[in-house]
């Protein structure tokens, strides 16, 4: 389901005026985003946490952009980002729930460089974030035993549709909605995607990039003719 943006795209604002512009900022979140995006700056050189050439826009292209996935789903506290990267969105999400009760925020992100980091901002800010090392594949074999439960499962910037999909199967078939940024060629990931799932998908015009989506999905359920493995699906 698509249609007209609620608010105009988002371009000239930056600093902490982005990220008020997509969700109200109070002082505690202020000051932690401050710290956020020294220690990214930090950090870049030796990490590369994040494309050189957006650097200059962190505010805008990282910071507010993450701030979307919570404004998409404002009722959501329990919260499994993965493949974090540096923290977009899920460092963002963790500090806009740091102060608020169930907040909880889990980054999943195998790049040993990239979880140290986060691991060290979450210490930092003290934020209500556990870092999982582990690669996607293995994470539901990794979380079996735990008593964690998620009501929204996000991510930017990492797969098509179709493997996000299978990806987060195990939440989203389990309550769980999928907040996922997407970009100007979802259209052709949704019709891929509905060849071997079924989902109720809600679509919103990104503020950051007019041609980019943030995407809602629920009720997915593996269509029984499909056939993906997961060698096709988890590489």
């Amino acid at each position: 389901m698509g249609g007209k943006p609620a608010f105009p795209v988002l371009n000239d604002a930056d600093g902490l005026d982005a990220v008020r512009t997509i969700l109200p900022l109070d002082a505690a979140m202020e000051a932690r985003f401050i710290a956020y995006v020294d220690l990214v700056r930090k950090w870049q050189p030796v990490k590369n946490l994040v494309a050189s050439s957006t650097l200059a826009d962190i505010w805008r292209r990282h910071v507010a952009d993450g701030a979307q996935a919570l404004a998409a789903l404002p009722e959501a506290r329990r919260w499994l980002d993965l493949g974090s990267g540096a923290g977009f969105p899920g460092l963002v999400t963790a500090i806009l729930l740091a102060d608020v009760d169930g907040g909880a925020v889990t980054l999943v992100e195998s790049n040993g460089r990239k979880a140290a980091f986060l691991q060290t901002v979450a210490r930092e800010l003290k934020l209500p974030a556990k870092i999982v090392s582990v690669r996607i594949e293995s994470l539901p074999e990794r979380m079996a035993t735990s008593s964690d439960r998620f009501d929204a499962v996000s991510a930017r910037a990492l797969a098509s549709l179709d493997h996000l999909l299978a990806y987060a199967e195990p939440w989203l078939t389990t309550g769980a909605t999928g907040v996922f940024h997407k970009g100007q060629d979802f259209a052709a990931e949704r019709q891929q995607a509905a060849l071997s799932w079924s989902f109720d998908l809600i679509e919103r015009q990104s503020r950051i990039e007019p041609d980019s989506r943030i995407v809602l999905v629920d009720h997915v359920r593996r269509l029984p003719a499909a056939s993906l493995s997961k060698q096709d699906v988890r590489r």
